[in-house]
């Protein structure tokens, strides 16, 4: 058994008792799809009032012996009601038996056909349901370094087509192990009983049949995954073209960017066509080596009946339905083949991402830490990235009650210590300490929780102001939310929209200006009212008046509380308590605004540039 299909099997169990029924029902649906065309031979023989030794008139009723003669009680059971029909009422009366007989079995084939189908729908479904959700789960917990080399196009590829692709593909495997290769044996069984020689000169054909139809599907798993890669390359330049529209068309990029997005559809196209003609191709191939079985049993069969005289023309003809009856499920069993291997593909890219180790997870006896007393240690740290140490041998005390700044360059290493606070990412070496405590050996969600976040980019969700808000506070009241705007200086504008907080901010927040995103960040921030607050350069991308406003909502915030604010512009971090300014990962110079003016150097060379600008 591949591996990836024995993966799917726990996402099954809750749904047993469906796949225990979907069994039963498809037994009964080959059972009877079977039976529906042996009882076409006593219609036949009623309608050719034909009595032969193999029909012989009985008027005797038959007696049931044990099991293993049930099937010859059951055939002489029919024919003993057909011989009294014929002898009392005539044969009008036995044709109407046989009719209804027929009609009988061929409404408890597709009614079992339904009913096993009713319930492989409820299996797929839920089994796509707690894919998809497990997926979610997964790829919101996976650490944030698993997503710096991928695109998101390719992971929403994953969820989204790869998921359902495991849903249309895999659970054609109960058709293919119970009700297809059950059909299939019903068959053989009544073929073998109605001619052994005929039944043999069939199973000369299969093999050929099954060969030339395995040759077809050679390369389709390879060829799945590669079109499944192109896929996700797909959505994610159909994303990052949305994402950056405005770029796109300042730039006049548009022809670069179709002509990036025709070559992947092009791609895909090649892809699809190929797969999409190997598949096309099994089931007229396998109907055309069924068709050319029957064309030779009919030669062959043919003399057995007007030449030898050895086989019933009636025989022969339901001999022949149920030959043909076994090319339905042997072209289902090609395609599905086919089908499988494509689901193969898919479940190999989803497994990848379920089975993706969380190299940032909770320690099993992690601390649940919910109070902040002391202060933040960072204790000669050291962080590589692609090998490059972007920090090294970085050292830093926060007290309580205390900000502290980070400045520098770009690329000196000031974010970093923002995502390494958050444990976004984990320190290579050294240590990060709150209240003494090592943030590895604390609850992620703990940590978190200690810690409000202002980033530069205003993250904001197509959603409600309020809605928005509350990612800080679940269930938070509206007079909360409505103070958290407050503080950030953001219900000035809010109050005055039509719908006020039920006010829709847009995708990504694009209804607000970017100081207004800001004021909303923030107050999502102020709402989680956390001890400690981390500033990402939450000012570097506004305008004076912008900022202005801003910084007043960040003053507000900072009250009583612990802070790290790293900042671009000078003029927003004079009051700090204390200035680290970095330089290539490690701290230049340190201390407050006036001393570090006093020391005329890499600070005040800082200031006097912006000021100059």
């Amino acid at each position: 058994m591949d591996l990836n299909l024995k993966k799917i099997i726990p996402y099954t169990k809750p749904y047993k008792t469906n796949i225990v029924w979907n069994v039963i029902f498809n037994v009964l649906y080959a059972f009877f799809s079977t039976l529906s065309l042996i009882t076409m031979f006593p219609l036949l023989e009623v309608l050719f009032q034909k009595k032969t030794d193999a029909t012989p008139e009985i008027l005797t009723k038959p007696e049931y012996t044990d099991l293993w003669n049930i099937a010859d009680y059951a055939k002489e059971s029919f024919f003993y009601h057909i011989s009294n029909l014929n002898e009392n009422y005539g044969p009008h009366y036995s044709l109407l038996l046989a009719v209804g007989l027929v009609i009988t079995t061929f409404l408890l084939k597709n009614l079992f056909n339904y009913l096993a189908s009713l319930h492989m729908m409820h299996l797929k479904n839920g089994v796509l349901s707690d894919l998809r959700k497990t997926m979610f789960d997964k790829i919101i917990s996976l650490p944030i370094p698993f997503y710096s080399k991928r695109s998101k196009g390719d992971i929403m590829a994953r969820m989204l087509g790869d998921i359902g692709q495991v849903q249309s593909s895999f659970f054609v495997i109960l058709e293919l192990i119970v009700r297809e290769p059950l059909t299939i044996l019903f068959a053989i069984y009544a073929m073998l009983s109605i001619s052994v020689e005929l039944t043999l000169f069939v199973f000369i054909f299969i093999p050929i049949s099954g060969f030339i139809i395995s040759r077809i599907g050679k390369n389709l798993k390879s060829k799945s995954t590669r079109a499944q890669q192109e896929s996700g390359r797909l959505i994610s330049i159909v994303e990052e073209s949305l994402t950056g529209l405005k770029v796109v068309k300042s730039y006049n990029a548009e022809s670069n960017f179709r002509t990036k997005f025709n070559s992947s559809v092009d791609r895909l196209l090649k892809l699809s066509n190929s797969i999409g003609n190997k598949n096309n191709l099994a089931s007229p191939m396998s109907e055309f080596m069924g068709i050319v079985t029957i064309a030779t049993l009919l030669w062959y069969g043919g003399n057995l009946v007007l030449v030898d005289k050895t086989l019933e023309g009636e025989l022969f003809l339901v001999y022949l339905l149920l030959a043909y009856n076994i090319l339905t499920p042997a072209k289902a069993i090609s395609k599905a083949s086919y089908s499988v291997k494509n689901g193969l593909a898919a479940a190999e890219r989803v497994f990848e991402i379920l089975e993706q180790e969380d190299a940032i997870a909770a320690k099993p006896n992690a601390i649940n830490k919910t109070d902040f007393t002391k202060g933040i240690h960072v204790n000669n740290i050291t962080f590589r990235y692609d090998n490059d140490n972007v920090l090294k041998n970085f050292s830093l005390t926060v007290p309580k009650g205390k900000t502290v700044a980070l400045v520098g360059q770009s690329g000196s290493g000031k974010s970093t210590i923002a995502n390494l606070l958050t444990r976004f990412y984990d320190v290579n070496e050294g240590s990060i300490l709150i209240d003494d405590i090592d943030i590895k050996d604390l609850d992620i969600h703990s940590l978190r929780d200690l810690m409000g976040l202002v980033t530069q980019d205003s993250i904001l969700f197509n959603d409600s102001i309020k809605n928005n808000i509350l990612i800080g506070k679940e269930h938070a009241t509206d007079k909360e939310v409505i103070d958290a705007l407050k503080i950030a200086n953001a219900w000035e504008f809010v109050k005055d929209l039509p719908l006020g907080i039920e006010t829709n901010v847009g995708d990504a927040g694009n209804n607000f200006s970017g100081g207004q995103k800001q004021r909303l960040s923030i107050a999502r921030a102020v709402l989680k009212n956390s001890p400690i607050m981390v500033l990402d350069e939450a000012t570097s991308a506004l305008d004076t008046e912008s900022e202005r406003l801003v910084q007043v909502a960040l003053d507000n915030m900072m009250k009583n509380r612990t802070s790290i604010v790293i900042a671009h512009r000078l003029s927003t971090i004079q009051n700090a308590d204390e200035i680290i300014v970095m330089q290539k990962g490690e701290i230049a110079e340190q201390g407050t605004h006036d001393t570090l003016i006093a020391k005329n150097g890499i600070y005040k060379r800082l200031v006097e540039m912006q000021s100059f600008e």
